[in-house]
């Protein structure tokens, strides 16, 4: 992460921590349900969706390809401000930086598409849209020691695994009807809560975890399973081991939204969809509210039918994993699938 993040929180570490952890929750209203710019965002996820549906309709389909082209312009006017929208430049630098860096040291530095990376960034940031997140952040007086421009890749690059979520919870919901039939699809131009599509993109990360492996370190000498490891050790925590375990999870398998709402999930600790503890997601409300809304605008103007071959349906387990780019939908404008019904 140091390739492409070199001063976001969550590789930070010693004095300089917890003051840019505190900017970040500031930034993002993370002890609120709904960010301050809800209704702002709300009508970005609106203008967003509604561009993709039309396009699905007069296509007949709507496939994961056309699903993340909007989702980027999306992500991009959220966290860069609308003058972002079209700037595939900057979210493709990103995409090739996190590539390099999945390698190491195995790869080479790309210093100049990082420093044309972060020169866009800070362009922005000189003029920021105060309806964007990076609006909401330069408006925080800080030193110039937390580098509070650096966080924004990480925003950038959390609501990658956001979108992953989404269009799995989307072809979920499009074979589950019982749970379709839950969904708030009212009024989806409104900043409001929708608890259960909150839960469809909670159960959709549960089940497909978007980071199958948290890596953690002991703080304190820990004994596990009679073996003690100091303090400083290095923890590997694969997710889909605990969050698909048939001998400890009665619905490991199962598309159960319930759990995140009746208080069942409380009780399985183990079930960490945005982690947990003092690394926990600090965007989860926000990213929550942004998927939620996503999914509640194509519902409610669109009949999705699930073509590709996931095999997806509440009458049989689901698999361990699934592949998002392959995900293809028929679609029908809401009103039309009615008639035909």
């Amino acid at each position: 992460m140091e390739q492409f993040q070199p001063h976001a929180v969550l590789i930070s570490c010693g004095p300089l921590r917890a003051p840019r952890r505190a900017l970040n929750e500031a930034a993002l209203d993370t002890g609120q349900e709904l960010h301050h710019l809800a209704a702002s965002f709300a009508g970005a996820v609106a203008e967003e969706a509604a561009t993709l549906a039309s396009d699905s309709v007069r296509r007949g389909r709507l496939t994961s390809a056309d699903f993340t082209t909007s989702w980027w312009k999306l992500v991009r006017r959220i966290v860069l401000g609308r003058q972002a929208r079209d700037d595939d430049q900057i979210t493709d630098d990103l995409w090739r930086l996190r590539r390099a860096a999945n390698w190491s040291f195995a790869a080479p530095r790309q210093a100049r598409r990082r420093a044309r990376f972060e020169e866009q960034i800070y362009r922005y940031a000189e003029t920021a849209d105060p309806e964007s997140l990076l609006g909401a952040l330069t408006a925080i007086p800080v030193t110039g020691d937390l580098d509070p421009i650096g966080q924004l890749p990480h925003w950038l690059f959390a609501f990658d695994a956001a979108g992953m979520a989404t269009i799995r919870a989307a072809a979920l919901l499009a074979t589950h009807p019982q749970q379709l039939s839950r969904c708030e699809l009212t009024e989806p131009d409104q900043p409001r809560l929708r608890p259960y599509l909150r839960a469809c993109v909670q159960e959709s990360v549960r089940l497909w975890p978007t980071t199958p492996a948290l890596l953690r370190e002991t703080t304190a000498d820990t004994t596990f399973d009679g073996t003690t490891f100091e303090a400083g050790a290095s923890v590997l925590i694969c997710v889909p081991a605990f969050h698909r375990d048939t001998e400890e999870l009665p619905f490991a398998d199962e598309f159960v939204p319930e759990i995140w709402i009746d208080g069942r999930a409380e009780g399985y600790p183990q079930l960490v969809p945005f982690s947990a503890g003092p690394a926990q997601c600090p965007g989860q409300n926000l990213v929550l509210f942004v998927t939620s809304s996503f999914i509640a605008q194509l519902f409610s103007s669109l009949h999705l039918e699930l073509t590709s071959s996931a095999p997806l349906s509440p009458e049989r387990p689901l698999p361990l994993t699934l592949n998002q780019f392959g995900l293809e939908f028929g679609a029908q404008p809401v009103t039309a699938a009615s008639h035909s019904n």
